[in-house]
Parts: C-alpha cells; structure tokens; sequence
C-alpha cells in the first residue's frame, strides 16, 4: 500500500493506479498546490489545465464569384424562341446581305445555266451597291418595268390566308417574291450611247465597240442579215442615250434574249431603274459541278 508523506500543509501526493511515479500536485480544495522539493518546478503552461475542444464542423460556403447554376427553359419555350431567332437572322440576310435565285432560261448562257429543272442556283449579293455604282460588264438580278412583266404571273395563291403566309415566307427567302425578277449583264450606264449598226463590229458604247468575249459563240439562232447582223447578236438597234441612273441590260446568249433591245419603245427606253436592281451576280453555288464564281469583265475598254 502507498503511504501518504506530508509535502507540505493541506496536499498530497497521490500515485496513479498502475504504480508508477507519474504524480500530479493538487490541493484538496482544487486549487494549484506547492510543487513538492522533490521535483522541479514546471514552467506553466495556460492551456494544460484547459479540456481538449474538437473544432466544429463549419458549413461550406459558395464562393462569392462562383455563378449560380441557371435553369433551362422547358422545351416548349427554346423550340419557339429558336425558330423565331432563325427566321429573324434569315431575314436580316436575304433584305440586307443576298439571297439566292434559279436560273430558269438559257438567256444567259454560256455564263449561267438555265436547263429546265436543273437551272444554275446563283447567290446575289448587296453589300457591293450600298458603296459602289454598278458597272458595266456586271451581270445583276433586277425586276422588270412594266414592259418587260408583260405575260408575267403572280405566284401567289388567291387564298387571302395562304397569300399571307407566302408573304412572310418570301422575306425569309422560303418562297420566291411576288415579282417578275430576271438576270442580264449591264452594257451601258447613264448618260451613254448604245446602239448596233450594219458593219459595227460589235455592240457600241459611245462609238467604241465593247468586249463580246464571254458571249455564247457561235450564236444560238441565225441571224437575218438584212436586219441585224452576227456582231450585233441580232437585229440592228439604237443608237439609245442611256437615261441617268439607269441602265442598259442584255443577255449573254445574245440571239435567244429578250433584254433592253426588245423594250426600246418604253417610257425608259429598254433601260432598267437602279431602284429596281436587286443585286449582283458573285457566284453559281448549284450544282456542284457548275460551283464557280461569276466574271464582271471590263467590257468597255
């Protein structure tokens, strides 16, 4: 058995259970005691007496720049609003940027394809107008006065619903205008001379012939020589004094098109409003054997 020793007034010492000299000083009120001679004093440490505290668990929070997870709209609100942005981007192309069109007559071979049912598709673009004049030797898409829409019909249903709907259709480009638009090349501006006579050796423009090379050779029909000639590409026309800001349209298959030469006897002439062109031939995109950009020689050299 321990014996209790007197270290001093009011403590004692107390041996742990299992015999060894591992001893702790206390007084018996519970206040810090004497340290016995015996052993050194212990430098004191604030914190021994203190009961060990496991941290708390802190809640995670969501880092302040970290973005909420936003929720997707129901299908039944992204099919609309998909289909309304698409038809919105295809109208700000077709009005503002270019559409496409089909060839459907030979009147401008060899330059462009019109084989029925597998005419050329061209793609006619804008932007070159909104900041240049057109030019001649530029083939462009244009409507036609009222002498050339003679024999035109509309393509529009009588259905005032369906009519409609084929409105809006065309502003997207899913159905064709409701307008007699046709494809030539520009052989005189305004303000020039145009005409063809027996024994000119092509078309002239202000007196000097202008360059035919890129017109169906040899000619499509032959010609009467009594009233036109080959050079001509028919019959003998002109002269004609191209009104300002309009212009002098043929075709390249110059026998087998009827162009400002077949409407001279109109208020303009034969010639075509700049209001009423609707853009500028830059490519045939199909078929894919005919993909190929489009020339605007200098015709006037």
């Amino acid at each position: 058995m321990p014996r209790p020793s007197s270290l001093g007034r009011g403590t004692l010492l107390v041996d742990d259970s299992r015999g060894a000299n591992v001893s702790r000083v206390t007084n018996v009120n519970g206040s810090a005691g004497e340290p016995s001679a015996s052993q050194p004093a212990q430098p004191h440490n604030p914190y021994a007496a203190e009961p060990r505290r496991d941290a708390a668990p802190v809640a995670q929070q969501p880092a302040a720049d970290e973005p909420e997870e936003k929720k997707e709209l129901p299908w039944y609100v992204e099919i609309p609003v998909v289909v309304v942005l698409t038809l919105l981007i295809m109208f700000v192309i077709q009005t503002f940027i270019g559409r496409l069109y089909v060839i459907p007559s030979a009147s401008m071979e060899p330059t462009l394809h019109g084989e029925s049912g597998s005419g050329d598709r061209i793609f006619v673009e804008k932007v070159s107008y909104y900041f240049s004049d057109p030019e001649p030797g530029d083939v462009i898409v244009f409507a036609g006065t009222d002498s050339w829409n003679t024999g035109f019909d509309s393509n529009r249903s009588s259905n005032p619903v369906i009519r409609g709907m084929q409105e809006v259709g065309s502003w997207v480009g899913l159905v064709p205008k409701d307008e007699n638009t046709l494809v030539k090349r520009i052989i005189a501006t305004g303000g020039q001379t145009v005409s063809c006579q027996a024994g000119d050796p092509a078309i002239m423009v202000d007196g000097q012939p202008v360059d035919q090379s890129y017109t169906l050779q040899p000619n499509f029909y032959p010609v009467d020589e009594s009233t036109g000639s080959d050079a001509c590409g028919g019959p003998f026309f002109g002269p004609v004094t191209v009104p300002e800001g309009n212009y002098f349209m043929m075709g390249d298959n110059r026998t087998n098109s009827l162009d400002s030469r077949a409407h001279i006897g109109d208020q303009f002439q034969g010639t075509i409003p700049e209001e009423n062109i609707r853009g500028k031939v830059e490519a045939v995109v199909f078929p894919i054997n005919r993909m190929q950009g489009v020339s605007d020689p200098d015709i006037q050299q």
